[in-house]
């Protein structure tokens, strides 16, 4: 995998030339502080309003000296997300020029990435192994030798749209071939998906061949779909074709070399450049989520030897603006 493959699936080098089929998205420019404040270990989130200071003992147990705690604030570029977001529905799902920090998913308070203002979003990102990633080992899989290029990061806002699991899938290119296609949500089994494959894989194969094959930048790459309750292919995002990628039900060393299997149903009456189709094929299969295993971050350690109390209380407080919305 090349530094250059990596750049190419940055999200705002390929929504343009895709934007008529994929989901309405925003591309706003990261400012160097907020980057800054998303990659630093303080504090956990920006409140957004203008609540009191808070205050506690200092930490050698001094009553007498208190410490003030001010979120850091970010008006301007707060003000063109909230925009953004108005302008998409009032909710978003949102990424980096890469990732999306699905593996945090379970520190919001509604357990989605579903974001409604600029907190909700800088939780994630701070609380995502993903999204530090992406800032700071972008190319850690690439094995030429060419400088690292310099990178402008975008924040990305999706239009939210309540996508069923069991309807995704990750497609994989090789010399601008279509020669796989994987269930994406391959911990759970959906019966729709082992009786409708064949069904799936043609609609999948139709849609790369008339808005995909030979536009993308590259010959080697590795896009998701979503196939709608009407069977209308979405594109949802392209990624490297290499390690940096979860292989799902493949492996790496299947897709990089010669040894793909046809998992075609028995009878079907497929034509040799048809891609190969996995899916869970029962419930003796289901695993758990791959993202269980982010579920207790640092910034949890640090709060529970009592290390770091600054994000108790910004989480707390977090807690409550959201209560007060709710009440509004």
């Amino acid at each position: 995998m090349k530094k250059e493959q990596v750049l190419n699936c940055q999200f705002s080098l390929w929504y343009p030339q895709f934007k008529s089929q994929t989901i309405c998205s925003i591309i706003l420019p990261l400012p160097q502080n907020v980057k800054d404040y998303l990659l630093d270990d303080g504090t956990l989130v920006v409140s957004g309003r203008e609540d009191p200071p808070t205050y506690f003992a200092d930490v050698d147990g001094n009553d007498n000296e208190m410490d003030e705690i001010q979120a850091p604030e970010f008006p301007e570029f707060a003000l063109k997300v909230q925009e953004a977001i108005s302008s998409l529905g009032g909710s978003v799902f949102p990424k980096l020029n890469w990732s999306a920090p699905r593996d945090a998913y379970w520190i919001a308070m509604n357990s989605s990435l579903k974001c409604k203002c600029l907190s909700d979003i800088f939780l994630l990102f701070k609380s995502s192994d993903f999204i530090t990633r992406d800032f700071t080992q972008p190319f850690i899989h690439c094995n030429d030798d060419s400088p690292d290029p310099n990178l402008e990061y975008e924040l990305v806002l999706r239009k939210w749209c309540e996508l069923i699991p069991g309807a995704e899938f990750r497609c994989f290119v090789k010399e601008n071939k279509l020669i796989g296609i994987s269930q994406r949500d391959y911990t759970q089994y959906y019966e729709h998906i082992s009786k409708q494959k064949e069904e799936i894989c043609r609609c999948i194969q139709e849609f790369f061949k008339k808005h995909i094959q030979y536009k993308f930048f590259d010959e080697d790459f590795v896009f998701d779909v979503y196939r709608d309750s009407m069977g209308r292919v979405w594109l949802i995002d392209f990624n490297p074709f290499g390690e940096v990628t979860d292989s799902l039900l493949f492996t790496w060393e299947e897709l990089s070399g010669n040894s793909l299997k046809d998992d075609q149903s028995e009878g079907a009456a497929m034509e040799q450049d048809y891609p190969s189709f996995r899916c869970t094929n029962s419930n003796l299969t289901v695993q758990p989520s791959p993202y269980l295993s982010y579920r207790l971050p640092k910034d949890f350690v640090d709060l529970s030897t009592g290390e770091d109390v600054h994000k108790l209380i910004d989480l707390l407080k977090l807690k409550r603006n959201q209560q007060d919305d709710e009440e509004l």
